[in-house]
C-alpha cells in the first residue's frame, strides 16, 4: 500500500498584514524616540529662548441699539474689526502721548469676541506697566468711539423723524386752513369733501404724535448705550511662568516629535519593503532559518544578555562545525548587512575546527574585519580570495564573503560550493533577497540555511520551509537529482516521505 499525502491549501493571505509594519516601526524605535526627544528639547528651549513679551488684558462690555436675542455674533465681530482700525489706534496713542505709528501699534494688540456683547482686548508692551497703560488707553478709545458713533446715529435718526414730523405739521396747517375757510352748506358733494378733510386732519395729527414718540425713543436710547458700554474687567498684566510654559511646550513637542517619528517609520517601512520577520526572510531567500544571534555591537552586551548570546553562539558554532566536517565540499559564510557579526562567527568556527588540523579562511569580505587575524599565533590562516587556488586540498577551509549590492557573483563559487547566509533582519529589501536567491541558484550554490542577525525579540513566526520549490533551491535540487540519477526534483518533504516509505519514494512527488 502506497502512502501519499497532499498538501492542504494555505489560508488566504490577509489584504493588509499589520504585523510586519508593527515590527518594522518597533525596530525603528531609535528614530522615533530620537525625534520625540528632539521635539521635547525644542519645545522646552523655545519657552526659554522665545519668552513672550509682557501682555495686559482687559474686557469691555459693549451695548448696541440693534441688540437682538438671536444675534449670531455679527455685531461683536464688527466691533473687533473696528478695534483694529487706525482711528482707534491713533486715539489711544494720542491719550498715551506716544509718537508710535498707528499701523505699528495695531500689530501689538488684538480683540476677541467672547460673547455677543463682551470683547477681550490683549495688548503687548515693553513692560507690564506699559502694557496695562496701553490696554486702558485702547479700551477707553474704543468706548469713546463706540459712544460717539451711537450718539451720531441716534441724532441722525431723531432728526429724520422730527423733519418728517415738521412736514406733517405743515400739511396739517394747510388742512386746518381749508377747513376753517369753508362756509357751511347743504350741498352733499361739498359735505363729502369736508368729511375727507376732517379725516385727513385726524390722520396727520396721529402721525405727528407717532413721529414725536419715535424721536423721543431715539433720544432715550442714547443714555442706555452710553451707560451700558464700559470696562467690566480692569486692565491687568498676564502672569507668565517659564517653568509652566516650558513643561507645556515640551509636552507638545514630545507628542509632535513622536507622531512625526512614527509616521516616518511607518512610511519608510512600507516604501522600503525590508522584511524583518523570519517567516518573510525565509520565504524570500527560499531557505530555512537555522539560528538567530544578536548583532555584534561595539559596546559590550549587558550582563543578562551576555550569557544568552554566548550560548546561542556556541550552538551555532557547533552546528556549523558539524556541517563543515560532514561535507565533502567547501562551505562559505555569506553576509548581508552584518560583516562584523559574520567575522566573529567565522573566527568562532575556525577555533572549533582547529583541533582537526590547520584551518584556512578565505576572506572575501569588503572590509578589514578578518585581515588582522591572520598573523596571530595559533590562529587560523586568512588568505584573500585571489589566493584561494593556492590552498592545499588537504587543509580544512571555508570562505567568508558578502552578497551586498556590488558583489562579484562569479567569485562566490571560489569561497564555497554551498553556503550559509548570515542576514541582518530588516537590512535588505525583498527585491534584493530575491536577487541573492536567484544568483546563488544560478551558480548552483545551495543554501544550507539562514542565520538571522538582530531578530525581533517578539517575532513568533515560523522560519522553516517544509515544501515547495523556491528559486534559491533550484540549483540544489538539480544537483541532487543528477547525483541520485532520478531526474526528479528532491524537496524536503519528498526526502521525508522517502525515509518513511522507501518503496514509494519515486512516486510521492
Amino acid at each position: 500500500m502506497t502512502t501519499s499525502k497532499t498538501s492542504e491549501p494555505s489560508a488566504a493571505a490577509p489584504l493588509i498584514d499589520l504585523q510586519p509594519l508593527v515590527v518594522a516601526v518597533r525596530r525603528r524605535r531609535r528614530l522615533w524616540s530620537t525625534l520625540a526627544l528632539l521635539g521635547l528639547l525644542i519645545g522646552a528651549a523655545m519657552s526659554v529662548v522665545m519668552v513672550p513679551p509682557p501682555t495686559a488684558v482687559t474686557k469691555v462690555l459693549i451695548a448696541h441699539q440693534e441688540d437682538q436675542p438671536n444675534d449670531s455674533g455679527t455685531l461683536i465681530r464688527t466691533d473687533v474689526q473696528l478695534l483694529g482700525t487706525t482711528r482707534i489706534a491713533a486715539k489711544a496713542l494720542q491719550s498715551l502721548k506716544s509718537h508710535e505709528k498707528p499701523e505699528d501699534f495695531i500689530a501689538d494688540y488684538r480683540g476677541t469676541g467672547l460673547t455677543n456683547n463682551l470683547m477681550q482686548i490683549e495688548v503687548k508692551g515693553a513692560s507690564d506697566t506699559e502694557a496695562v497703560a496701553r490696554a486702558k488707553a485702547l479700551a477707553d478709545a474704543f468706548i469713546a468711539d463706540h459712544v460717539q458713533r451711537m450718539q451720531e446715529t441716534a441724532k441722525a435718526e431723531a432728526k429724520a423723524l422730527l423733519d418728517q414730523r415738521d412736514r406733517m405739521k405743515d400739511e396739517l396747517a394747510q388742512v386746518n386752513k381749508s377747513i376753517g375757510n369753508r362756509p357751511p352748506t347743504s350741498d352733499p358733494k361739498a359735505s363729502a369733501n369736508s368729511e375727507s378733510l376732517f379725516a385727513r386732519r385726524a390722520e396727520l395729527t396721529s402721525r405727528i404724535s407717532d413721529f414725536d414718540q419715535r424721536a423721543a425713543e431715539a433720544r432715550t436710547g442714547k443714555p442706555k448705550v452710553i451707560s451700558g458700554t464700559q470696562i467690566v474687567d480692569a486692565p491687568r498684566a498676564v502672569p507668565h511662568s517659564v517653568p509652566k510654559a516650558a513643561a507645556t511646550n515640551a509636552a507638545i513637542g514630545l507628542v509632535l516629535g513622536l507622531v512625526l517619528g512614527l509616521a516616518i517609520s511607518a512610511v519608510t517601512a512600507v516604501v522600503a519593503d525590508r522584511p524583518v520577520l523570519r517567516r518573510d526572510i525565509a520565504a524570500n531567500l527560499g531557505a530555512s532559518v537555522i539560528a538567530e544571534l544578536r548583532r555584534t555591537a561595539l559596546r559590550p552586551p549587558r550582563p543578562w544578555q551576555r550569557k544568552r548570546t554566548r550560548a546561542a553562539r556556541e550552538r551555532l558554532t557547533t552546528s556549523l562545525a558539524r556541517a563543515v566536517r560532514g561535507s565533502t565540499e567547501p562551505v562559505s559564510l555569506l553576509e548581508l548587512g552584518c560583516a562584523r557579526s559574520t567575522s566573529v562567527i567565522a573566527l568562532d568556527l575556525a577555533e572549533a575546527l582547529a583541533p582537526d588540523g590547520p584551518v584556512v579562511i578565505i576572506d572575501g569580505l569588503p572590509g578589514p574585519q578578518l585581515a588582522h587575524h591572520g598573523d596571530k599565533p595559533g590562529g587560523p590562516t586568512v588568505v584573500s580570495g585571489k589566493d584561494a587556488a593556492e590552498v592545499s586540498p588537504g587543509q580544512r577551509r571555508f570562505g567568508v564573503g558578502s552578497v551586498a549590492p556590488g558583489t562579484a557573483w562569479t567569485d562566490l563559487q571560489y569561497l564555497g560550493t554551498q553556503t550559509v547566509l548570515i542576514v541582518r533582519a530588516g537590512h535588505g529589501s525583498a527585491a534584493w533577497l530575491h536577487t541573492v536567491a536567484r544568483q546563488l541558484a544560478d551558480l548552483n550554490i545551495p543554501v544550507i540555511g539562514v542565520v538571522l542577525i538582530d531578530p525581533d525579540p517578539r517575532d513568533r513566526t515560523d522560519g522553516t520551509l517544509w515544501d515547495g520549490l523556491h528559486t534559491a533551491l533550484r540549483g540544489h535540487n538539480e544537483r541532487l537529482s543528477r547525483q541520485n540519477g532520478t531526474g526528479q526534483r528532491w524537496t524536503e518533504r519528498l526526502q521525508m516521505w522517502a525515509t518513511r516509505v522507501p518503496d514509494s519514494g519515486q512516486e510521492a512527488h
